[in-house]
């Protein structure tokens, strides 16, 4: 039986000690995972996995060196941290390394009000695949749907422990639950597919298969026929399902490490208006049940709810310890890692302000335009915000959805469309990022 995730940081910390390091700090993550996958009312394949990670840092002077191992044992414990510390001593010098100062440190969190774990029983094999099975049907149910192309069900199960040798320890447990399917309509060339899913923390708050599935062969259905667009400039309006990926461009380029580097068309926008004067975005670790919950940052500091953009006006980065050093701020808790590399800035939940009117309400303001509903590839250029991306969807024309749209590109420069945006009322609460429909007022169309 292997040992207790806080005995095997406390291991790694005197291996690193004995080795020879000023300093390190360690994780350990024990996780499970099940999922099945349904095809044609049957059972196609099915997975399970479970096991222990294990990573250490390890800090000589200023330089320092990350090393991990699935083995738990003694043996390679001690191998990791000799060869940690061998590592660290040729490795380049680095002013800015080193652990969190112990006043910096968390204490005292509430794991309880967070509800990062469902203890109720892991669901069993038969029991995902029936959710499989039953997104299936609804699927294939949906007039025009000719296959489903996959249709799954998923359980995982994670327990995290962090220790360093400033004096931090903590650890805490996230499961989660999910459902997906992917249906195909039409034939031939002229198929199309789309698809829906869930992912919960808790199983009670799961949407249904049925629904899952039926809105799956709905989205599919809603493609078919598809056009290229006229080549032109015409208003865009994000849908809530891939909006987020606005203000994750934001977020980038507001991260730290971005920032130190002057890799960001945002790097000297500190202070400055980047959305409409009544949008606000606020970043929210301790919110229940939501997946970028966190109780402290993977340095040990207190994570905190912080606004990041208020009333338009851009007010801070997303910063690490080093990071922080770097630019001479305070660090913000924003540090994430895995048990085989080091820290880097990573935002936890997000809000942005939500608009007081529907996502109907904004086609119908929209004329003649494009709601995107699809993306694939993109041409990014982060230091001047230069947009590029492959798009599909479906054609406004009168404010009316007419048709659908593929073989597309939508470009622009984010700094103009993060400002203009508008917001509707559509957000999901319960996702890390809650982000509503958006409408860009005007984008560049390529098509016929």
């Amino acid at each position: 039986m292997s040992q207790p995730l806080d005995v095997l940081t406390k291991s790694l910390l005197h291996a690193a000690s004995k080795a020879g390091a000023d300093a390190a700090d360690a994780k350990a993550v024990q996780a499970t995972s099940l999922s099945v996958d349904v095809r044609g009312g049957a059972l196609e394949q099915a997975e399970r996995s479970e096991g222990i990670d294990i990573g250490l840092r390890v800090f000589v002077g200023q330089r320092t060196a990350t090393v991990s191992a699935s083995d738990v044992s003694e043996r390679t414990i001690e191998e990791m941290a000799v060869r940690a510390v061998a590592m660290a001593r040729e490795a380049p010098e680095d002013p800015y390394a080193g652990l969190a100062d112990p006043d910096q440190l968390a204490t005292g969190w509430d794991l309880a009000a967070l509800e990062l774990y469902d203890d109720t029983p892991e669901p069993t094999p038969d029991a995902l695949q029936d959710d499989a099975a039953r997104a299936e049907a609804a699927a294939l149910a949906v007039k025009g749907v000719t296959q489903v192309q996959s249709a799954s069900g998923g359980y995982g199960a994670q327990q995290v422990h962090i220790a360093m040798s400033n004096g931090f320890e903590g650890g805490y447990g996230r499961t989660d639950r999910g459902i997906s399917c992917v249906a195909i309509a039409g034939t031939g060339t002229g198929m199309e597919r789309d698809y829906d899913g869930d992912g919960r923390i808790f199983q009670s708050d799961l949407r249904t298969p049925e629904d899952i599935g039926t809105s799956a062969g709905e989205r599919a259905i809603a493609r078919l026929d598809a056009r290229k667009p006229p080549t032109g400039t015409y208003p865009v309006l994000f849908d809530e399902r891939i909006s987020s990926s606005l203000i994750g461009h934001l977020l980038s380029a507001i991260n730290g490490s971005a920032i130190a580097r002057g890799a960001s068309f945002l790097r000297d926008a500190m202070g400055d208006a980047v959305l409409p004067d009544h949008l606000s975005l606020i970043e929210d670790p301790h919110r229940p049940r939501a997946t970028g919950t966190r109780p402290f940052d993977a340095e040990g500091l207190p994570t905190q709810k912080r606004t990041i953009v208020e009333n338009g006006v851009l007010k801070g980065w997303t910063l690490d310890l080093a990071n922080a050093r770097k630019l001479g701020m305070d660090p913000t808790g924003n540090a994430a890692r895995g048990t085989s590399s080091g820290p880097s800035p990573t935002n936890w939940n997000i809000a942005l302000t939500q608009g007081d009117q529907t996502r109907d309400d904004l086609i119908r303001q929209m004329g003649t335009g494009l709601l995107v509903t699809s993306m694939i590839g993109s041409t990014i250029n982060p230091n001047t915000g230069d947009y590029s991306r492959g798009a599909s969807g479906l054609w406004i024309e009168n404010g009316e959805i007419t048709h659908a749209i593929n073989e597309c590109t939508i470009a622009g420069n984010l700094r103009g469309m993060l400002r203009t945006i508008v917001p509707a009322n559509d957000a999901r609460p319960h996702l890390s990022r809650v982000v509503p429909s958006l409408l860009v007022p005007g984008m560049t169309l390529a098509g016929a």
